[in-house]
Formats: C-alpha cells, structure tokens, sequence
C-alpha cells in the first residue's frame, strides 16, 4: 500500500447508510481506493511484475499496510505519478469522467451547475469540465468562492443566493451529489428538456436518517422524477452509481482511470490533496471529512510515521530548540 484516500463516502460506510455494505459490522477495514506496489504474485498471474505500481477500487479493505487485490481489476499506474495524487482520482475524479461522459453526454457549450463545487467530485466536475468547454456554475460556501472561480466556474453561495434564479431559462445539466430537498430545487433549475444527475445524497446522511428510510426516500425520489421525465419535452433524470457502472461496463472503468492518469502524467490536471496522513491520524480525518469544508483530499500514506513516533534530532550547544516536528 502506498496511498488510500479518505473520503466521505467511508463516513456513510460507517454509519450503515451505504446500501452495498449495509450487512457489514465491525470490526472491519475501510478504505475505498487504494494505490500500491506489488509485493506478491499468486499462482497463474501473468501480465505483471514485482514492483508494478497499480490502482483499485475497492470499497472496503484499503486503509492498510497491504492487501490482496484480483489482478483483473487493477489499472496500472505511470512511472513518475505521485502515489498520493493518482490515490485522488480512483474514485473522486473517476465518478467526475464518468458522470460527465458516461452519463451526461455533455456537449461544449453546454450551462452547467455543480452542487457541493468544493469538494472532491465537485473540483472534479468543474476541472474536467473546463477542459470539455462547458459553461461552469458551482454551488458551495462562501469562503470557498475564490477556490471556484480559480478553477473555471462562476460560484454560488448556497447560504445567501438563490441559485434557481441564477440563470434564466435554466441549466442543461444539474450535478447534485447532495440530494436538499428531496432535489426539488435542483430539478427546478433546469432548463426544459435539461437534465439531473444525481450520485449522492450526503443531505440524508448528515439528517442520520436510518438505512431503510434512506433508501425508501432515494426510491421516492427516483420514481417521481421518472414519472415527470417521461412527459415530451421534461426534465429528464439519471442517477449514477460507480460501481452499478464498473458492474454493467468494466471496460470503462479501466478505460477511464487511465485516462485520468495519463493527464495526470502530463500535468493536465492535479488534484487538490489537502494532506498526507498516518494510521494514527485517521480518527482525525473522519471528524474533519464530517465537519466539511476541506478543499482537497485527505489522503493515508502508510509510510509516513506516526506524529508520536516523531523524535526531535540532537541539536549543538547553543543552538534554538526544535518546537515542532517539520510538515509533511
């Protein structure tokens, strides 16, 4: 293991509010990407090496050591590629490509809204956003405005603006990984024939709603919006899962991520990692994935040492006292 990211979709794991682990009770090992180097090869693998640096989604198991991993699913990593930053893409930036590509179809030109903008699938959609040339609206909090416009989009303060008015006539395309309001409000400010897409509902999350009544309130949703879409000229709606996709297409998920690495590769993108931490500072990660706000990913580097394990170096007479251990 060289990196696994830590993202929000592990709190919801945690709580059993993820329909495909909701069987599951610890103790168990979160962790839902992860980026290695083989140690090991199992009997009749071919086609990789001792030392081949790859990548997996795997939704469970990840925040490790070392793990074991299907050779048929993993993406190889470039030489050269930071562990932690291709850690960043497996799942953000993968759900991104895909909800854009995939699942929209999105044309340039076209007006788009991203909901929750400065997170880590938000960031996503606006950067790969920018590169399909579409027309950029983020929604997030104030603080965070700079953050959007520098990454190619007109912010939105959910806290103060409006932002089915923002735009007369109404978006194209709604990303909405959030779900307020049962996406009313969402499906309010598209444009007549425009589309949503909706890949989470973190807003029933944060409400502790139970599992069960989540999943009712998604089928509610679901069903209501199929119903509307299936009028001539209605909004229309998708709801995207990644691994529903990897599990009907997975061609496409490999076909994607190495996309993602190669314009990683040649710096066409960068993720944004907010920090590298330890096993020690995982608890601290999930407290701060809950209280929001992060601009970046948090990302477990197994082999950085622990802050308890850090000793200051000996230091001539004379000389200023070490204060602090140096930022990783």
């Amino acid at each position: 293991m060289l990196a696994s990211g830590l993202e929000y979709t592990d709190v919801v794991i945690r709580r059993h509010l993820y329909p495909q682990t909701m069987r599951r009770r610890p103790p168990f090992v979160l962790g839902y990407d992860v980026v290695g180097e083989i140690d090991q090869l199992g009997d009749g693998v071919s086609g990789f090496q001792l030392g081949d640096r790859v990548a997996d989604l795997t939704v469970l198991g990840s925040n490790a050591a070392y793990r074991t991993l299907r050779a048929d699913h993993l993406t190889r990593v470039p030489a050269g590629v930071d562990a932690a930053e291709a850690a960043a893409l497996i799942l953000s930036w993968t759900t991104a490509y895909q909800l854009l590509h995939r699942a929209a179809r999105v044309q340039r030109g076209q007006r788009v809204l991203v909901h929750g903008a400065a997170g880590a699938v938000g960031q996503a959609l606006l950067v790969l956003g920018r590169l399909a040339d579409l027309e950029l609206w983020g929604t997030a909090r104030g603080a965070h405005a700079a953050l959007i416009r520098e990454l190619g989009a007109t912010p939105i303060d959910y806290q103060r603006e409006d932002f089915t008015r923002v735009l007369p006539g109404g978006f194209d395309v709604v990303f909405d990984g959030i779900g307020e309001d049962d996406y009313r409000r969402s499906f309010a400010a598209l444009k007549r024939g425009g589309l949503l897409c909706v890949y989470g509902y973190t807003a029933g999350v944060q409400a502790q709603r139970r599992l069960l009544t989540l999943l009712m309130w998604i089928a509610r949703v679901y069903l209501w919006r199929r119903l509307l879409s299936g009028l001539p000229g209605a909004k229309r709606l998708r709801v995207y899962s990644i691994n529903v996709m990897r599990a009907l297409h997975p061609a496409w998920f490999r076909e994607d991520l190495e996309r993602l690495f190669g314009l990683l590769a040649t710096r066409a993108i960068r993720p944004r990692v907010a920090e590298r931490i330890s096993f020690d500072e995982v608890v601290e990660a999930h407290r701060r994935l809950e209280a929001g706000g992060l601009e970046g990913k948090l990302v477990l580097c197994p082999e950085l040492p622990s802050p308890s394990d850090w000793v200051p170096p000996q230091r001539e007479p004379g000389a200023p006292a070490v204060q602090a251990p140096p930022a990783t």
